[in-house]
């Protein structure tokens, strides 16, 4: 099972001043696995992302990459073990080129020079490979839609030997077309099978749709893990609502 295991995350636990955001979270993530992540707001899903991703520290737990545990120093060290991040911010750069963006911060160069031609015919490569319908590389990225952009900057993650990826809410803010772009380009890394995705998602019909597997996290902790194929969009739902209810109230049960 191990070398089937891309992720393995034991007892996480994060406190920011008085505030704990996760007080005991374990979570795994099979080899070509999609999980999706989901939770009310203030759940503290971008804090766990945050932790594997090497943004933030744990202050207590363990984490496993394909088997060997791990100490995550910074983002660089995460990217160097074949974790990388996509956020709802992107971090593209609006007036750079398509190609350019794939390349950002791994530009090729011959000598001191870019080699710009190089970048150009990989970036087509890597987009039409992954079924990425952008016309012309050399356009800029403001130039693009919503769901283009996001394409953009998981193809950049993975092809830039991303074995891990985590997508911190990809279809957010975005129309119904835009969103089915992004929902096939999540179904053929699960086709390819060499990429493990964790995705936080507030659509849980998307979710069913596109992932294996379902994590609840709820009060710092998962509180339910089951195969798609086994719940439905009403159960989820219900089980996030009677959450905030609970907070709401101040319920303890």
């Amino acid at each position: 099972m191990a070398e089937e295991t891309a992720l393995r995350v034991e007892h996480v636990r994060k406190q920011f001043g008085a505030l704990t955001a996760l007080s005991d979270v374990s979570l795994r993530l099979e080899k070509g696995e999609v999980l999706g992540l989901i939770g009310d707001n203030g759940a503290g899903k971008s804090t766990l992302i945050k932790i594997i991703c090497g943004y933030h520290q744990p202050d207590a737990g363990r984490m496993f990459v394909a088997g060997q545990e791990v100490v995550l120093r910074s983002v660089d060290h995460a990217r160097s073990l074949g974790i990388d991040t996509v956020y709802q911010g992107l971090a593209l750069i609006n007036e750079l080129s398509v190609y350019h963006n794939m390349f950002l911060n791994r530009e090729l160069r011959v000598g001191p020079l870019l080699n710009n031609r190089a970048m150009r015919r990989l970036a087509r490569e890597h987009l039409t490979d992954m079924g990425v319908n952008i016309p012309d590389v050399s356009a800029e990225v403001a130039k693009l839609s919503g769901g283009q952009r996001q394409a953009v900057a998981v193809a950049r993650a993975v092809y830039s030997d991303a074995r891990i990826l985590l997508l911190d809410e990809p279809l957010a803010a975005m129309g119904a077309k835009e969103g089915v772009l992004i929902l096939d380009l999540i179904r053929d890394l699960k086709a390819r099978g060499d990429v493990s995705v964790i995705i936080i998602a507030h659509n849980y019909a998307q979710v069913l749709d596109v992932c294996d597997r379902v994590n609840l996290l709820q009060h710092g902790t998962i509180t339910f893990d089951r195969r798609t194929s086994e719940v439905t969009v009403d159960e989820l739902t219900e089980l996030v609502v009677a959450e905030y209810r609970r907070r709401r109230t101040g319920s303890g049960s």
